[in-house]
């Protein structure tokens, strides 16, 4: 891949990346207290983002399609109107039909940026230095979620709504840059950037990329359920606070710093370590809230934190190294099914298991579901 193409289409990239998941980010714990606002019990608030997510997993699985049939640029900047501008919507209304309706509209443009964004940064690398690329694209999601996830329910209820809504639809200034993008990808001459000779079938790609699917769901099952649950975990809310920024932090450094690692030793070496280190991670936080001890889950948070940004890059390269470049829509659509399905799981299954028996009990379990991944993490090696 020459550099003149990574020049000219990466910093579209991450611009309309980092908008799009800005006005995603803010929303997330917004988007449910509107519904409250407007008379929900905690039920229908728990719908909001449920049905956010059944809407972005069902639409990657249209995505490549999508791209095949209108293009990069459109798809793209139909996704980043879709997420953005229903924002803007929810002023006029704070009714749950209202809001849901909303959310399952920005589900459908949350699915497409996601995977599109992916796929963009398989098309726009190098094989050789694709960890370094899928690092900065990384950082480009995790950075607005570091600041305006804590940030967006803060502001909300101490100056207005109204002001996080139109933080909210950042994602429409991301469409030039979307546009730009596509232009980039269009011009772009007939290459094949995959190691695997022989042009598999859908069906076998599709097998090959269960994989680092499966791996990722270790660690987004786990990291999913912190983060949903976090602040129910502990008898003062207040304590987890700093433990779910120290997570978010941790998971963005690692997300942008293990990619250059990987490009220099090679991504396959590092799954192992990362899987032990989730296990460890929610080890740790589990028995912090069992014994209510702050510098344990403070612990708890750096190492879960660090595996759930490493992992997520791993992956997504072991991914795209798997497939042809006919494939590389199919990885990336795999990928962000497993990633927001393992945070659905996350929330869903560890929920129902504090509810039969404590968090501590559910924290082990998706600890243990970690675990049962590290074979998958081992194979390659031994290969």
């Amino acid at each position: 891949m020459s550099s003149v193409w990574t020049a000219r289409g990466m910093p579209a990239l991450l611009w309309a990346t980092f908008l799009g998941f800005s006005g995603f980010a803010v929303l997330m714990p917004v988007a449910p207290l509107w519904a409250v606002h407007g008379g929900a019990d905690e039920g229908g608030a728990g719908l909001v983002n449920g049905v956010l997510l059944l809407v972005t997993v069902l639409t990657q699985f249209t995505v490549p399609a999508m791209l095949r049939r209108f293009g990069w640029g459109p798809s793209l900047a139909v996704g980043l109107v879709l997420l953005g501008a229903p924002s803007l919507g929810l002023i006029a209304s704070d009714s749950l039909p209202s809001v849901l309706a909303l959310s399952a509209v920005r589900g459908v443009g949350f699915g497409i940026l996601t995977v599109t964004g992916s796929a963009a940064v398989a098309e726009l690398s190098d094989p050789r230095t694709r960890g370094k690329a899928v690092g900065a694209y990384g950082l480009a999601i995790a950075g607005p979620q570091v600041v305006l996830l804590p940030l967006g329910s803060w502001v909300a209820e101490t100056v207005s709504f109204p002001v996080v809504f139109a933080v909210g639809a950042l994602p429409l200034l991301g469409v030039p840059a979307a546009l730009a993008l596509g232009r980039v990808l269009d011009e772009f001459p007939e290459h094949e950037t995959s190691r695997v000779a022989g042009g598999p079938s859908t069906a076998r790609a599709s097998v090959t990329l269960l994989r680092p699917m499966i791996l990722l769901l270790g660690v987004t099952i786990a990291g999913g359920a912190v983060l949903t649950f976090g602040p129910q975990m502990v008898r003062e809310p207040a304590v987890v606070i700093p433990a779910l920024a120290l997570m978010e932090l941790m998971a963005a450094i690692f997300r942008w710093w293990i990619g250059g690692v990987a490009d220099r030793f090679g991504a396959e070496r590092f799954l192992a370590p990362f899987v032990l280190l989730t296990v460890l991670g929610v080890g740790a936080i589990a028995w912090a809230v069992d014994e209510q001890s702050v510098p344990v889950l403070l612990l708890g948070a750096l190492l879960l934190g660090s595996a759930y940004g490493a992992l997520q890059n791993l992956t997504l390269v072991i991914s795209f190294a798997s497939v042809t470049r006919r494939h590389i829509g199919l990885a990336s659509s795999i990928w962000n099914v497993g990633f927001d399905l393992g945070s659905g799981i996350g929330s869903v299954a560890v929920g129902a298991i504090a509810v039969g028996y404590d968090f501590p009990t559910a924290l082990l379990v998706t600890a243990a579901f970690a675990l049962v991944t590290l074979p998958l993490a081992l194979v390659r090696l031994r290969r």
